[in-house]
């Protein structure tokens, strides 16, 4: 267990790799050319590229970004004993 304070590694698996998360990448051709791409998981993330692969991409950052302002957003105003633990969903 960790309090928010302390910092911490990327969240690792029982065997040691760092742990990945799955998520759905919708992705349709763009009507100016290229491919947008969204992620209905997790709301307002969503990419662009000229090719699917460069969407897609565009996309994972999106979520990453999202996902990290939303951990740093709750994070302001916790008490400094608040236990922060990672969960695996199956």
């Amino acid at each position: 267990m960790e309090c928010w304070g302390q910092k911490r590694d990327q969240p690792r698996d029982h065997e040691g790799e760092a742990m990945k998360g799955e998520l759905t990448a919708i992705i349709e051709k763009a009507p100016e050319g290229g491919f947008w791409a969204i992620c209905p998981e997790v709301p307002g993330a969503n990419g662009q590229g000229e090719t699917v692969e460069e969407a897609k991409e565009s996309l994972r950052e999106a979520v990453a970004l999202i996902l990290e302002d939303r951990l740093e957003d709750i994070k302001r105003g916790l008490p400094n004993d608040a236990l922060q633990e990672t969960i695996v969903i199956r």
